[in-house]
């Protein structure tokens, strides 16, 4: 779980993105309108951000009552209600499509990370995310990640080292980028390096480093890599995996698939709001026939 106050300042500017200086649809409204609303599912999916949702419209209104109704990483069939929602009508309708829009990205992700990890399922390697973020919703997307059953790769550059083509590249070689970056960082931390052929996998082994990803690999080709590693690092697959061929990847024995679709290119899980009853609370708008 998260705390939904560290996500206040996103939220925020969520609102003010979409309502600006003031909603103009909905001064149609008078002030002592309320009603009842929902949200539902319109496709099967796992939920994910229902949190974010309750924040959004108490930060329109704290009048808006939120009742939830299910939890993140519950299964929902089309037509399920996972919200109930009842206030101001003018204030719930300026929360919803910035609720909706998180509940829609949030619970994305959260089945398609489903979809992958039964893929792979009663074998021995895990899901694992990556930084190909949308910038200011990192911590949210891996957060859904988690609900769909993923684990999450580092979330920057600053909690683990990672050399890339270009790294190497630029120093020269691995073996020459290993040892400077060992010689920079505390012991704590740990070093992942890329590899796409078996000479450099080779190479990774010999310098001792913690994380080998097998990068771009054919099937049999990780398959030896596995082999040649025997335990000695943590091995990773990546690089543009496709759903249907999660199961072949990890049944050559490797610990990781990280997968950046999850959270660069995932589609969205389709939810809509439905008002219910309406109501007047002044005697003027009941005379006015507003009911």
């Amino acid at each position: 779980m998260y705390a939904t106050f560290q996500f206040q300042e996103l939220i925020d500017r969520a609102l003010k993105e979409d309502i600006g200086t003031g909603d103009l649809s909905t001064r149609i409204f008078p002030d002592d309108l309320s009603s009842m609303a929902k949200i539902y599912a319109k496709q099967e999916g796992v939920v994910a951000g229902l949190s974010m949702v309750k924040q959004v419209f108490q930060r329109v209104d704290s009048r808006i009552e939120v009742d939830i109704l299910v939890k993140d990483g519950d299964r929902v069939n089309i037509g399920d209600v996972v919200i109930e929602l009842e206030g101001p009508l003018s204030s719930i309708l300026q929360g919803e499509r910035t609720a909706l829009n998180f509940l829609q990205h949030l619970s994305g992700i959260a089945t398609a990370t489903k979809r992958a990890v039964d893929q792979v399922a009663g074998l021995s390697t895990y899901i694992v995310d990556t930084r190909k973020t949308l910038p200011g919703l990192r911590a949210l997307q891996k957060y859904a990640v988690r609900v769909g059953g993923g684990q999450n790769h580092r979330f920057g550059l600053y909690d683990a080292v990672m050399l890339k083509d270009n790294h190497l590249a630029a120093m020269g070689g691995l073996t020459e980028a290993v040892q400077r970056v060992k010689a920079q960082i505390g012991h704590m931390v740990k070093i992942e390096v890329e590899c796409e052929t078996i000479e450099q996998v080779e190479e990774a082994v010999a310098c001792g480093v913690d994380v080998i990803m097998l990068d771009n690999m054919e099937i049999e080709e990780m398959r030896q890599a596995v082999l040649y590693i025997d335990r000695r690092a943590i091995v990773e697959a990546s690089g543009g995996i496709q759903e249907e061929y999660l199961r072949q990847v990890a049944e050559t024995g490797v610990d990781l698939i990280s997968i950046g679709a999850l959270t660069h290119s995932v589609k969205a899980m389709d939810f809509s709001l439905d008002l219910g009853e309406i109501k007047a609370t002044t005697r003027a708008n009941w005379e006015r026939g507003i009911t």
